[in-house]
């Protein structure tokens, strides 16, 4: 099934350090999921209709219909500077670092 070698190789890859101790506990956990999977493989689904989500939800969007945006000058109003239509903020790097 799965050893202590092959779950302290995922360890490894996936940067993680593990004690011996919480090994030992990962490597039995996961072999327990392993043979819970192994006995879901076992069950006959012949017949049995593909479930991708439980709850019945049907994709309820709204139809993407353009509308007309706010004017411009209603909100630039409240902008502390601006220029030309656009937003004025500050410089946050100099020429030199460009």
């Amino acid at each position: 099934m799965i050893d202590k070698k092959q779950v302290q190789h995922v360890a490894e890859l996936s940067k993680l350090a593990f004690s011996d101790e919480q090994l030992e506990q990962f490597t039995e956990q996961l072999a327990d999921i392993m043979k819970m999977t192994d006995e879901l493989n076992e069950v006959d689904t012949t017949g049995v209709p593909v479930t991708t989500h439980v709850n019945g939800l049907k994709n309820i969007v709204r139809e993407d219909v353009a509308q007309p945006g706010t004017n411009r000058e209603i909100l630039m109003k409240n902008a502390p500077d601006s220029a030309d239509g656009l937003l004025k903020v500050p410089a946050i790097m100099d020429k030199e670092e460009a």
